[in-house]
């Protein structure tokens, strides 16, 4: 399987949609390279970037074993039709819907990923990608790589996040203002929170209502977070997006009741400061757009246990580097799962929580999405993610600051 190293993000195909002149070659097959990119590889000569299908989902490419099977095991099993287990269902709410995976009928050996559009039905998108967790590598991680991402991203082990690119919609002018991953590098400390609050500017006001449910989405990822000592999540990010088109502002805005709903995470610091401490998808076969599979790689259940040992005790402290030459299981999914595009994902216990809020909020909380995304590196473990946590509370932080200013 050709698997050239790529990272998820996202497109769009709803109105107003920035149209990207190309030639379909042979590796297109009707799909397009990703309009409006904000971080990881993107499309050129030798890098196929993220890609749309013409029936509007995202594909991404595989990456280079492990990483890619890891990847493709996690959404299998977390999406996987017999699953009963409430704390992947739960999860679902945070991630894209997965539609399983696609070939092009003229690269059989090239295998994506297919992924909800989450920018789709915004009209004017702003786009930011945050990695969360102290550490950016996994702990299978060469010394090598270990420094390199150190070196690369030494703002993670201080806050727990960084910022890897941000796209936003600018009212006066109708256009973009994009920053990508060195200006995420760039921030320190002192300058985090002016950084951060550039993503929700928009040339003329710093748009609070979509800190407000940004900060109300983050805090229930949060709250999966903390009540979950199955997996760690190592090199992940939250994917933000908000409606950059004016709309008319809510009255619970105005008054504030809305922003007084958002309290402070446990712990946060006083303003100025950074908390310092530590889809059901139907399988389809076809020859006009590709086949979508899911039966392919290690078994999910097989290849964490190869990992549990190591990733079980003192799991942010190291594993010994013998462990990154275990061997690597060669079982099957026994089973593919069946995914539908017309079904939903299986939020009905999140939607009877959505019913209690009225209108105004309901509408703001459509306007804003918050997903988890980039899953290569998401290993077993029975202790919490501290790492992610961290990031997290103090993401949240820097979000409530910039709201209170």
């Amino acid at each position: 399987i050709r698997c050239p190293v790529i990272r998820n993000c996202c497109m769009r195909s709803g109105p107003g949609r920035e149209k990207t002149v190309i030639q379909d070659g042979p590796r297109l097959n009707g799909c397009v390279p990703l309009s409006h990119q904000v971080a990881g590889h993107k499309y050129g000569v030798d890098k196929v970037g993220i890609l749309q299908h013409p029936d509007g989902t995202v594909l991404k490419q595989l990456q280079p074993p492990p990483r890619g099977l890891r990847e493709l095991q996690f959404y299998n099993k977390v999406y996987a039709e017999e699953c009963r287990d409430p704390f992947f269902s739960e999860l679902q709410y945070y991630l894209p819907k997965y539609y399983g995976t696609w070939t092009p009928p003229d690269a059989p050996n090239d295998l994506y990923l297919k992924l909800e559009d989450v920018t789709r039905r915004f009209n004017k998108p702003c786009i930011m990608d945050v990695k969360i967790g102290q550490r950016s590598y996994d702990p299978f991680a060469s010394k090598e790589k270990k420094d390199q991402q150190i070196k690369k991203y030494p703002l993670m082990e201080e806050i727990g996040f960084l910022v890897l690119g941000m796209r936003v919609y600018q009212v006066s002018t109708d256009s973009y203002e994009t920053h990508d991953q060195h200006y995420g590098r760039g921030l320190v400390k002192d300058t985090i929170k002016d950084g951060l609050a550039k993503f929700f500017f928009n040339g003329n006001n710093i748009r609070k209502d979509a800190i407000v449910v940004s900060i109300q989405k983050v805090q229930k990822i949060l709250q999966w977070f903390e009540g979950q000592s199955q997996l760690n999540f190592y090199a992940s990010s939250l994917l933000f997006v908000y409606e950059g088109l004016p709309q008319p502002t809510a009255p619970e805005l105005l008054d504030g009741s809305l922003a007084e709903k958002t309290a402070l995470p446990k712990g946060c610091p006083p303003d100025g400061e950074v908390l310092e401490c530590n889809n059901n998808v139907r399988v389809i076969d076809s020859t006009e757009n590709g086949r979508m599979t899911a039966s392919l790689g290690q078994s999910l259940s097989n290849m964490y246990a190869l990992h549990k040992k190591g990733c079980s005790k003192g799991h942010h402290s190291g594993v010994p580097s013998e462990t990154s030459n275990a061997p690597q299981d060669n079982g099957v999914w026994k089973r593919t799962p069946r995914l539908s595009l017309e079904q939903p994902n299986r939020n009905d216990i999140k939607l009877d929580k959505e019913r209690q809020l009225n209108p105004a909020e309901v509408q703001k909380r459509n306007e804003v999405e918050v997903r988890m995304i980039d899953f290569a590196h998401v290993f077993p473990s029975n202790t919490r993610d501290e790492g992610y946590i961290f990031g997290l509370r103090n993401l949240l932080c820097v979000l409530q600051q910039i709201l209170s200013d």
